[in-house]
């Protein structure tokens, strides 16, 4: 059993895309510029995006934070999207999610442009990736590619099971994992309707979990030699830290462990990545690689 290490995988691929800006600002080439909007105070939403900012540092990046209060209205969030669509410095931006009740997130992703859209939530993103086109990648599944080619993990003619179906991570991992370039996996998706979910799973040589359930796998859902990547962050009670919770993720990891060839710790496995990811998506939108 091999566990894989997203934070110094993480960390060497900073210190690329470091050097890599470096050349560019040598050359005469603009800093990339990265800009975050935060509505309110939820505890999650801002350690991710404190580090946004610090591994936009580590990077040479060009960073912006903006912050909200939770009260803020639907238009004057929609007009602060606008204003950032329309400034030529910012390369790309993203407005973490999740949003007070009373915003419409679907609206707010859809207002920003798809040209600087580094989050890949943009249905052009997301129609251009489902199709394998050239795109912004949601970070997430992106940094789970990267982890699985970087620890020259087999795919294609896998079978590969994706537990969870939401937009930002089951969907959007599914169709990676089926395409031919990315994963050239055979996939199933997995959900909560979903029948005989432990027979599937147990079949699958890859388990990619992103349900926000913790411990939901468990040792006997999982085959001798499986691949498992797991999402989950799911912050749990924990007396004994100075924070009041620990991050729990969707697999039962000192029982699956023993059992797999790979996987991936929580925290320090996935979570690096994402961020890492949105660094290579903001990167890319500074060299106009997929939009003019």
């Amino acid at each position: 059993m091999q566990i894989i290490d997203g934070k110094a995988t993480a960390t060497a691929i900073k210190a690329e895309i470091a050097a890599e800006v470096k050349s560019i600002v040598e050359a005469g080439g603009k800093r990339p510029h990265l800009a975050a909007v935060l509505v309110g105070h939820d505890g999650g939403s801002e350690t991710y995006v404190k580090n946004k900012v610090i591994a936009c540092e580590q990077c040479g990046f060009k960073s912006t934070l903006i912050r909200y209060e939770a009260d803020i209205t639907e238009e004057e969030l929609l007009a602060c999207v606008d204003k950032l669509n329309r400034d030529d410095d910012v390369d790309g931006f993203i407005v973490q999610l999740p949003l007070p009740k009373h915003i419409d997130e679907q609206k707010i992703i859809e207002a920003i442009d798809y040209r600087k859209d580094v989050d890949g939530f943009h249905p052009v993103n997301v129609g251009r990736m489902a199709i394998g086109l050239p795109c912004f990648i949601s970070a997430t599944p992106l940094g789970i590619l990267t982890l699985l080619r970087h620890y020259n993990i087999q795919t294609s003619g896998k079978k590969c099971v994706v537990l969870g179906r939401s937009n930002i991570v089951g969907k959007p991992m599914a169709q990676l994992m089926m395409q031919k370039q990315y994963g050239d996996a055979t996939v199933t998706v997995c959900h909560s309707r979903s029948k005989d979910l432990k027979k599937e799973c147990r079949e699958a040589d890859i388990i990619i979990a992103a349900i926000g359930r913790p411990d939901f796998v468990t040792a006997d859902m999982v085959k001798d030699g499986a691949v498992i990547i797991d999402v989950g962050t799911t912050r749990v009670p924990d007396s004994s830290r100075k924070s009041g919770f620990r991050l729990n993720g969707d697999v039962k990891f000192d029982e699956v462990a023993p059992k797999c060839s790979f996987i991936t710790p929580v925290p320090g496995g996935v979570g690096p990545m994402t961020i890492c990811s949105l660094m290579k998506n903001t990167l890319s939108a500074g060299k106009k690689e997929f939009y003019k």
